[in-house]
């Protein structure tokens, strides 16, 4: 943190002449940044894993490729961003022409999680880079080995007067918070949240808070087929990355009581599939990332009524801070494992009398960051859509939606606040400034001094009737 202050005077410089709006010098960012993924793969590759333990395959999927992917759609996308939007001016306003023109905030913060380490400090800066801003950028201090290399690799790629990566803990993000910023990007927990919006108040600066929640499965009655892919991509959306350590991650599976038994079954199947038999030697996973998480998801099962609810794993290996992929029937509703967001390898499946309940109860719990629905019943699919409120709605597939750049990601309510990927990215850095033309003819008189029971009886006409409320003025209406 030494030379904290000088950083950023020389950034808010930078800044200030202007340097960062042009096209070019974003094109000439974002394309620094495919050289940096481009000819670092396999050091991105080997951090993720010693941070996480994950594949490779894991790590393309999840992290480079979707860096690769945001900031190829930025370039080819960037020049209509940028382009000024031609705004309707009511006639009540002419002779007049508007547009909005977007602009960069200016110096902007971006704390990223440690879950997706590499993408999750990448992406933001994308769509910051786009919108023409400087940024900082603080990887979490829970993936080292990907915080380490984003500060070597980044001053080498970008530009160091604009984008600067600083590395620390909690002491680093506390001195960082009190500083003055033109957006903060916070990607973490909502206990963390709170404290990044509560310092980000004093300044008045706005804030996106990518954070967590409770993201429920809805299963309904599937055919065989389509029950083998639902269970596919449940177990995949679950254990597969970053072994449900994601906040995407299904928390939690609604599904008729009827149908428990043959869900948990394919489930376990699958398992075995995807993972191997042996619980001791999984292949193809990730792991609990540090000491503190491996405690943290314990204290879950910890409850006599939780570990009587589990139906499958629930083994646990403190050495190597395995804990193995756990499946739990019907937990108790008020137990901490159905109150927080889990975060980690446990997977409670709640029943209920019927599908159609599935709308009430998550109704009756806070906002989630993403609702997931196996479905082929098309009203229920609206019914999902119009009776609940969640940050986003996926049907009969997990995780995608953060990969689509053509929709919005982000949470609502205790699930975060603000949106990002592709252009909702750049909008997310980005003032959209109107701009208003008008000539200096066709003075409307009765807008000025002095003022008359008249001149009221003309704008009330011309506030509700617009142009026409003028005509009928002058066709003798007094």
């Amino acid at each position: 943190m030494d030379g904290l202050e000088e950083s950023l005077v020389v950034m808010r410089e930078s800044f200030g002449r202007g340097k960062t709006r042009s096209a070019a010098w974003r094109k000439l960012q974002l394309n620094g940044i495919l050289n940096l993924v481009g000819e670092n793969e396999e050091m991105i590759f080997e951090a993720l894993n010693e941070d996480l333990g994950k594949h490779p395959v894991e790590a393309y999927r999840d992290e480079v490729g979707v860096v690769k992917k945001s900031a190829l759609h930025a370039l080819e996308s960037l020049d209509r961003w940028m382009a000024p939007k031609k705004a309707y001016i009511p006639l009540i306003f002419r002779p007049a022409k508007a547009r909005v023109v977007p602009e960069p905030l200016g110096l902007v913060l971006i704390i990223s999680s440690w879950n997706f380490p590499f993408s999750l400090s990448m992406d933001p800066l994308i769509g910051a880079i786009a919108a023409g801003n400087t940024a900082v950028v603080k990887p979490s201090e829970s993936a080292p080995a990907t915080s380490s290399l984003l500060a070597k690799l980044i001053p080498l790629y970008l530009d160091p007067e604009a984008i600067r990566v600083i590395e620390g803990g909690t002491d680093v993000s506390t001195r960082l918070l009190e500083k003055k910023w033109d957006k903060i990007f916070f990607t973490g927990s909502s206990r963390v949240g709170r404290i990044v919006m509560s310092a980000a108040a004093k300044h008045l600066t706005p804030v996106t808070l990518e954070l967590g929640g409770k993201s429920p499965a809805i299963v309904d009655d599937l055919s065989n087929s389509d029950l083998e892919v639902a269970i596919k991509r449940i177990v995949s959306g679950k254990w597969g990355s970053c072994y449900g350590q994601v906040c995407l991650a299904v928390d939690y599976i609604l599904v008729e009581e009827r149908l428990a038994p043959l869900l948990i079954d394919r489930l376990k199947a699958r398992l075995r599939k995807f993972y191997g038999s042996n619980s001791q030697d999984l292949k193809d996973i990730s792991r609990v990332v540090n000491k503190h998480h491996f405690t943290r998801l314990c204290n879950l099962l910890k409850d006599p009524a939780v570990a009587s609810s589990v139906v499958f794993g629930g083994s646990l290996d403190e050495d190597r801070l395995f804990i193995e992929p756990t499946i739990l029937l019907n937990p108790p509703l008020d137990a901490e494992i159905m109150t927080e967001e889990i975060f980690g390898p446990l997977l409670p499946i709640v029943t209920l009398g019927n599908v159609q309940d599935s709308i009430e109860f998550i109704n009756s719990r806070p906002k989630p960051l993403v609702l997931y629905a196996f479905t082929k019943d098309d009203s229920f699919k609206e019914q999902i859509v119009a009776q609940t409120s969640s940050g986003c709605v996926t049907f009969n597939d997990t995780c995608i939606q953060f990969v689509c750049e053509a929709i919005p990601f982000g949470g609502v309510g205790e699930s975060g606040q603000g949106r990002y990927h592709g252009k909702y990215s750049f909008d997310a850095f980005s003032h959209e400034k109107g701009v208003l033309h008008r000539t200096f003819y066709l003075e409307l008189e009765p807008r000025h001094p002095p003022l008359s029971d008249f001149k009221l009886k003309f704008l009330r006409l011309l506030y509700a009737f617009d142009y026409w409320g003028l005509v009928l003025l002058f066709l003798g209406l007094k």
